[in-house]
């Protein structure tokens, strides 16, 4: 075989490994509202992202001295704040949210993030484009509208409907925005500077790290533990550190178009199985939002492949 075409194999395969974290991203919203229930929104982020940092650690055991010397500061640090600070968004906002209907609602905001990686990518130049790249960001955008603002039951305007469901809850649709705006960022960062570490398992640490001093400081409430909430808890720890090890491999190894292709139809996927774990039943205009956000992105990927 060619030094081309193992180059290409090794891509490729890198590329699946990535897609993984599709499916197990697609399955953890649902989960993560389920979790917060019964152990509150920074407990259970807590223990969840504890479970996540020993399996990956169990697996792939610590970097060595070595690899940590060589390792690019950026990538440890802004990188590892980067990933930490939105994990803590994600899974607070969700945690936070008035109602399981609204936690998919939270869930999709943060999906905006494949579009916005691809547009972070051509702002700082790592990425060309075409026109039509920008109309289908006008699209994600107004199925968010359509999500986040449509209210079958009321009367409002849009316009109003959307104003007042962000004003009832703010911190929670504010860290759900976070979130999707520094998981592009995150990734593109790692991208450029990873060179080959992958810095998961730290960064999960950290992020357990952090949750815990947070809920020691300010959780008042007691967790309510039961075997199914364990078993809950064991299998978003094994999604979440599965996902996250696959898509660190795969952004440093592998196609990110093509990655970034699949990652459109996580909305979707979410959508569907946190509204069938959580037994929720949204209305017409959240599931017309959650297509727009997805075709609004696949027209994002399609803008920059090459001709």
């Amino acid at each position: 075989m060619s030094v081309s075409s193992e180059h290409a194999a090794t891509v490729r395969r890198a590329t699946l490994i990535g897609l993984v974290a599709v499916l197990c991203w697609s399955s953890t919203v649902g989960l993560m509202r389920s979790i917060a229930e019964g152990l509150g929104a920074l407990g259970g982020a807590a223990v969840l992202y504890t479970v996540s940092a020993a399996l990956v650690l169990l697996v792939q055991g610590l970097p060595s001295q070595a690899q940590l010397r060589a390792a690019s500061r950026i990538y440890l640090i802004v990188g590892g704040l980067l990933f930490a600070f939105y994990e803590i968004c994600l899974s607070v906002a969700i945690g936070l949210a008035d109602g399981r209907t609204q936690s998919m609602e939270l869930g999709t905001i943060n999906y905006l993030w494949p579009c916005l990686t691809i547009v972070l990518a051509v702002v700082l130049r790592q990425q060309q484009a075409r026109w039509w790249l920008w109309p289908g960001v006008a699209l994600c955008l107004w199925g968010l509208v359509r999500v986040v603002g449509a209210d079958t039951g009321s009367q409002l305007p849009w316009w109003q409907s959307l104003v007042r469901n962000m004003a009832a809850n703010p911190l929670a649709y504010g860290l759900a925005f976070g979130a999707a705006v520094m998981w592009p960022t995150y990734s593109l960062l790692a991208r450029r500077f990873g060179g080959g570490l992958n810095g998961v398992g730290l960064f999960l640490l950290l992020t357990a790290v952090l949750l815990w001093l947070q809920w020691c400081s300010v959780e008042t409430v007691p967790m309510q533990w039961s075997w199914g909430m364990a078993a809950q808890v064991l299998a978003v720890g094994a999604l979440t550190a599965l996902g996250y090890s696959c898509w660190e491999h795969g952004i440093q190894r592998g196609n990110l178009a093509v990655m970034a292709a699949g990652s459109y139809f996580t909305p979707v996927l979410s959508a569907l199985w946190a509204s069938v774990w959580l037994a929720v039943q949204p209305g017409l205009p959240f599931w017309q939002g959650v297509i727009l956000v997805t075709l609004g992105s696949l027209v994002c990927w399609a803008a920059t492949r090459s001709r």
